[in-house]
């Protein structure tokens, strides 16, 4: 069904968009039944596209009238009327131009070319290329030949390697939080099986138990010589995984005072956690795990890397990549990741990263990308004086945390670790102990019950 057609504004509060329209950029004044042969186009083009619904053929904006019920107009209508699946490969959301509203439509090139229009089958008449500004249909010998460079090693078509032992609970309990209804067809919804009906790797990658971590290396200089931890985060649902990984790399992005004029101070981060998030993010969702190699986080002294295997996307220059331009390796994993918020809008990404990294962070080889954070100069300048190393402890690190736990303690009140934690609505062991009570017993605030027996199962802390 065609929605209605939209309000158009007056000529003379129209303000320009884009200066016109090209390979990769197409623009609607309303949506139209021709919707599905621009998606279609754009998923068998080299680099997918950008569509843009409010929008004047001469780049001016007009706007449009019921954002959201046109976005799941949109999305209802690109999931359900085009093959093979397109869950992964786009988006739809609302941008803001001045006072207007305007739809965005973010379409990626696809990875099972070629795609069609349902109703009409794999024929010239349902599968179409995107030329230049417009949309041709693609010959028989050009539907032959895209169907033959189809990826065959994609994560879906592979047989997990435990496809007979697989529960999917822990995935279960992140869907459910989020509202969606868990049936009978929810493996297959999530493309959980190869063509020939065995559960795939993407099932083994999310499964509450299989056979991959992330490994985050940590040294105490600036090069790999003096290993001083070395922890694997994994072997559940890589959902799960993540969030492990992200609370890790919070609990290291200590927060310091940073003097920034006379008689003056704030309070920031190691490293921007934003950009931190995505590029975590980003290596996960985007390795290439047809090798079972998994992404490599390493701090050091001075900086922060992640690695993901896999190189560029083929067809993916570097300049494209800094754009934002999506093109999703693996289009199960992102959908998953969308579907339950850790991705926003497809490509905005790399956009956080670069308003608070440079491009230069960036090193890019053959099967390889890697992304290095340097920590916040502030943070840094501290161990470069002497006198402030070994004061450091004691003035900078931690601070509101230990307050936060002395205000909730009582004078000649023992309380046991979980006691305390339970206090502070905290769940992470080593989160607790390294950023509330260690600094609040060196600084001599907190003092143990059984002091020669610091690991006593009956051990408890008072305020002294």
């Amino acid at each position: 069904m065609v929605s209605p057609k939209l309000k158009v504004k007056s000529e003379k509060y129209m303000t320009k968009f884009y200066p016109q329209e090209n390979e990769t950029t197409e623009f609607k004044e309303i949506l139209t039944d021709k919707l599905e042969r621009e998606v279609v186009a754009f998923l068998n083009s080299p680099k997918g596209g950008d569509i843009y619904i409010g929008v004047a053929d001469n780049g001016s904006i007009i706007g449009i009238d019921n954002p959201d019920k046109l976005q799941l107009t949109i999305t209802d209508r690109i999931k359900n009327n085009i093959l093979p699946t397109t869950l992964g490969f786009f988006d739809v959301f609302s941008e803001q131009h001045q006072d207007k509203t305007i739809i965005h439509i973010v379409v990626s090139r696809g990875n099972e070319k070629p795609y069609y229009l349902k109703k009409y089958g794999l024929s010239p008449a349902g599968t179409f290329i995107r030329v230049g500004t417009g949309v041709q249909q693609m010959t028989p010998s050009m539907i032959e030949s895209c169907f033959s460079k189809r990826t065959r090693n994609s994560l879906r078509n592979i047989i997990s390697p435990r496809n007979s032992s697989h529960t999917f609970n822990q995935l279960k309990i992140y869907y459910e939080e989020k509202g969606f209804t868990i049936n009978n067809s929810f493996l297959e919804n999530l493309d959980f099986y190869t063509p020939e009906g065995n559960l795939n790797y993407v099932a083994y990658l999310f499964a509450d138990t299989n056979s991959i971590s992330v490994k985050i290396a940590k040294y105490s200089g600036k090069t790999k010589v003096d290993l001083i931890e070395n922890e694997e985060y994994g072997y559940c649902s890589l959902i799960k995984a993540t969030d492990k990984i992200l609370d890790k790399l919070d609990i290291e992005n200590r927060t310091f005072t940073k003097i920034t004029g006379k008689a003056s101070r704030s309070q920031k981060q190691m490293l921007d956690k934003t950009a931190l998030r995505e590029a975590v993010i980003n290596a996960i969702v985007h390795n290439d795990y047809t090798r079972e190699v998994t992404p490599v986080i390493e701090i050091f002294s001075d900086r922060i890397t992640i690695t993901s295997y896999g190189g560029l996307v083929e067809g993916l220059s570097e300049k494209e990549f800094f754009m934002g331009r999506s093109m999703p390796r693996n289009r199960e994993i992102m959908r998953i990741f969308k579907d339950l918020n850790r991705v926003e809008q497809l490509g905005s990404g790399i956009s956080r990263i670069l308003s608070h990294y440079s491009k230069e962070c960036y090193s890019f080889s053959e099967n390889f990308i890697e992304v290095s954070f340097p920590f916040e100069q502030g943070y840094l300048d501290q161990f470069n004086d002497d006198t402030h190393q070994d004061t450091h402890q004691d003035t900078h690190q931690d601070t509101h945390q230990v307050k936060e736990l002395l205000k909730l303690m009582l004078k000649d009140e023992q309380y046991s670790r979980t006691d305390l934690m339970n206090l502070l609505n905290l769940k992470d062991r080593v989160n607790f102990r390294e950023n509330y009570l260690k600094p609040a017993i060196e600084k001599g605030y907190i003092e143990m019950t059984i002091p020669d027996k610091p690991s006593s199962k009956n051990q408890k802390y008072k305020l002294k």
